[in-house]
């Protein structure tokens, strides 16, 4: 049985390595396991397929990424950009600062890293370069700070773990904010000391009368996240109907108030949603085969107890998570990680007694911070694009910040009541 074990991981890992799509390496791994050595009938891998799919869950991701791309297309992104400038512009390093403000702002709607790297970063890279910002640190601000795409709620890859272990999802929102916010805030000081000791260009500061126009043209754009989260956690609407809500409110925001988004356009903006959350669909789908074979071979109950024969802390079994999960995030994406090592880490969680809602902040920004490691981190080919570098150079860039980041993952892995005394405070535990 050993053996069929190791022809299974040679397989996955062979189809990875010769770039085959990561959805066809799952769904043939997943295949041969099951019907070649499993002996199922091949009908069950149908079913699975179907079942993996019908999840109430997934709409709210559809939604989301919708909801950001009428942003994206609109002008909600750049008014939120403008919000974040006028409140940190004038500072020391306040542009850049403005970007990682807005990435917040951006991510409190989109839950995507992806789709916050292309809008804000696309954005603020060149405008840090014109303002005299040096180029490396430019670059390596906004590469970074977009992990808070998925790290402040709602974030897609947390949608796709609630659905996993069952977590009440608004309660696993609230995991993140916290994080978020140690993010901006650490980041932001670097920026602070990094520019102020290079002596970079400040804007002037705005007058009252700047900021309240600033804040009466955005007002429309800052309401989006005030009406998802106070529709949730005021019990006026679930996540998924949030979801929804956001897209409506978005699309009226954009055609009726800023008129920036034209009607033909939508059709446009539909169809791109379409084809992205697609392309999720088919990740899930083909995690959910290989997902498959390994309950069948109970590989998950496997790993757990020879897990929990040699290692006893939960402390060394968070750190060599932390460690493994680093790892994993600089060769597969979010998505595709958390669908497929979720179940394997659940039947460990409770051995060791960590909260799931605290492992799944967890497993969410380490692998968010996969998006900005080499050899195939997004974020790094995005924002090299966007500045014409290549990837070692993106690679150089983006240390400084991930060693923020990295510091910070660490902090709340020993410190699990910073991350969930805001679901603790909101919904106490019975």
């Amino acid at each position: 049985m050993e053996t069929n074990y190791l022809v299974i991981m040679a397989l996955l890992i062979g189809c990875l390595a010769t770039t085959i799509p990561v959805f066809m390496a799952l769904f043939f791994t997943g295949m041969v396991g099951l019907v070649w050595i499993a002996g199922i009938d091949p009908q069950i891998v149908i079913e699975v397929l179907y079942r993996s799919m019908d999840k109430f869950a997934l709409i709210v991701v559809l939604f989301f990424v919708l909801c950001g791309n009428i942003m994206t297309t609109g002008s909600i992104v750049s008014k939120l950009i403008k919000t974040a400038n006028c409140m940190v512009g004038f500072l020391p390093g306040g542009l850049a600062m403005a970007g990682i403000l807005a990435c917040g702002f951006f991510g409190a709607i989109s839950g995507s890293t992806v789709a916050t790297v292309v809008a804000i970063g696309g954005f603020m890279i060149p405008a840090l370069l014109e303002n005299n910002y040096d180029e490396k640190f430019s670059v390596g601000v906004m590469t970074t700070a977009p992990i808070l795409g998925v790290i402040i709620p709602p974030s897609i890859s947390m949608i796709l773990y609630a659905m996993v272990t069952n977590d009440p999802l608004e309660a696993l929102f609230l995991t993140g904010f916290v994080p978020g916010f140690l993010i901006m805030f650490f980041m932001s000081l670097y920026a602070y000391f990094f520019c102020k000791r290079r002596d970079t260009m400040t804007m002037p500061k705005p007058s009252l009368q700047e900021v309240f126009a600033t804040l009466r043209e955005s007002f429309w754009a800052l309401m989006l996240p005030v009406l998802i989260f106070g529709g949730i956690y005021s019990g006026y609407f679930t996540a998924n109907e949030a979801a929804v809500v956001a897209c409506f409110y978005a699309f009226i925001v954009e055609i009726f108030i800023h008129r920036d988004l034209k009607l033909r356009e939508i059709k446009g903006v539909v169809i791109s949603s379409a084809i992205t959350s697609s392309t999720l669909l088919v990740i899930v789908a083909g995690a959910s085969v290989f997902g498959e074979y390994l309950t069948f071979e109970q590989i998950p109950g496997q790993i757990a107890n020879a897990v929990v024969e040699n290692i006893q802390s939960p402390w060394v079994f968070l750190l060599s998570v932390n460690l493994l999960l680093l790892i994993i995030g600089m060769f597969m994406d979010i998505i595709s990680a958390t669908l497929i090592l979720t179940p394997i880490f659940l039947p460990l969680l409770s051995r060791f007694g960590i909260d799931t809602m605290h492992f799944g902040l967890l497993m969410t920004l380490n692998l968010g911070i996969g998006y900005c490691t080499p050899p195939l981190g997004v974020s790094l080919y995005i924002s090299g694009a966007v500045a014409d570098r290549d990837l070692i150079y993106v690679s150089k860039a983006v240390m400084p910040f991930l060693l923020i980041q990295i510091a910070i993952l660490m902090l709340l892995t020993f410190w699990p009541d910073l991350v969930l005394f805001l679901p603790h405070w909101v919904y106490p535990p019975s």
